[in-house]
């Protein structure tokens, strides 16, 4: 399983890349495997500010639907509207054309919270 070094993952399967102040989030390779074909996605309203832990987005899959939660507080900046048409893309490439939602971050202290790409690994074994 291919896991860019560089990412930060949640528990729940997340993934934060962080760029300043701008962090893009979507779920793992891990996660969109588990979910089967993504067939929608429900995404939230840009401008929409998020706590840690608060749900942002619906994925739901032919297996299954599965509620994506922040991984660190903010405010959503850019959804990508791809997805609204394509949101096969997050089986296809998650971590690059598949990603969900960018946000501002407000506190990034929040990222001391999440695994690395080697905790990740480990924690999927």
């Amino acid at each position: 399983m291919n896991i860019p070094a560089e990412l930060f993952f949640t528990k729940d399967h997340e993934y934060c890349r962080v760029d300043g102040d701008i962090v893009t989030i979507g779920i793992s390779d891990y996660a969109q495997e588990q979910l089967g074909d993504i067939t929608y996605i429900e995404l939230p309203e840009v401008g929409d500010s998020l706590s840690k832990g608060e749900t942002f987005a619906t994925v739901e899959a032919v297996k299954a639907a599965s509620d994506t939660y922040m991984p660190i507080s903010g405010e959503i900046v850019e959804i990508n509207e791809e997805l609204e048409d394509a949101p096969e893309l997050v089986n296809q490439d998650c971590y690059a054309a598949g990603w969900i939602v960018k946000i501002k971050i407000s506190d990034k202290s929040e990222l001391e919270t999440l695994m690395n790409a080697d905790a990740y690994k480990a924690s999927i074994g």
